[in-house]
């Protein structure tokens, strides 16, 4: 009998502290969106509100008054997209090479890596100004999706060795009996089995690059602004904040990339624990 309070006090522990990380986790969220749905009036009352009308009011004016916001919602798609892509490639390349190869300046190359990603983004922003400047780069999507992408590539390298290093190399012995080059073993057997790590490294790339402002800050103006810029703008409005705009205008920064993770949540968990727990 003992032992079965204690099995039920320590599910009841359990599922209390799941139910807290929740509520930490989605609280701010469901905050932002019922803001964004309450009439001005209503937003900040206090006590909150439980029970009001909803109204699409915000998300309209939002349209009629902010189209830089979705012009930054575009910007940000497509720097989101090509950041994933060369994050991910690289990743796959470099992953492959570790797991694969063994020497002296490998070793040093990944303790490079490894540095280089403890370094902050604030430090190497001033040298990088006036070399994107000279390149003619300043304010493209080429130069943020190449930012964003460096800087994940020492994460998902590590990432990827750990999922290639479980594949038998006796597959990559096969395939070159039979006549494959390590690239088409790489991409025709190695990547579809690395496939879950991938998803990860691109689930890690896409929140980083959808949300980051610093970057976007410095490096951009007109052509490749970012929505996290415009939300800013949004804030700093000369004629006072608009928080039903301002609410509206972040759910619909948020509600991309949130459920994005959370469709891929089943393969980025199973993925991330076999690269864990294997290797």
């Amino acid at each position: 009998m003992t032992r079965n309070r204690r099995k039920l006090a320590l599910g009841a522990l359990k599922a209390g502290a799941v139910a807290l990380i929740l509520l930490w986790s989605l609280a701010p969220i469901l905050l932002i969106v019922s803001a964004s749905l309450k009439p001005e009036r209503d937003i900040f009352a206090f006590p909150p509100r439980l029970g009001f009308t909803p109204t699409l009011s915000h998300y309209a004016a939002l349209w009629d008054r902010w189209p830089a916001f979705f012009t930054g919602l575009l910007n940000s798609l497509v720097i989101t997209a090509l950041a994933t892509v060369l994050a991910v490639g690289a990743s796959l390349l470099s992953g492959y090479a570790y797991a694969r190869f063994r020497g002296r300046w490998l070793g040093a190359s990944a303790f490079l890596l490894i540095v280089v990603r403890l370094v902050p983004p604030i430090v190497v922003t001033l040298p990088l100004f006036p070399v994107a400047n000279a390149l003619g780069l300043q304010d493209t999507h080429v130069l943020m999706a190449g930012l964003y992408a460096t800087f994940f590539v020492s994460l998902g390298t590590f990432v990827m060795r750990a999922f290639i290093a479980q594949i038998p190399p006796e597959l990559d012995e096969a395939a070159a009996v039979d006549g494959a080059s390590r690239l088409v073993t790489l991409v025709r057997i190695i990547a579809p089995l690395a496939a879950q790590g991938m998803l990860a490294v691109a689930v890690f790339v896409i929140v980083y690059a959808w949300n980051e402002f610093l970057f976007a800050f410095i490096f951009t103006s007109t052509a490749a602004r970012t929505a996290p810029l415009v939300l800013a703008e949004i804030v700093g409005n000369f004629d006072g904040v608009e928080w039903g705009v301002l609410f509206a205008a972040a759910t619909v920064q948020l509600l991309p990339v949130l459920a994005f993770v959370w469709l891929a949540q089943k393969h980025l968990v199973a993925g991330l624990t076999a690269g864990a727990t294997k290797g």
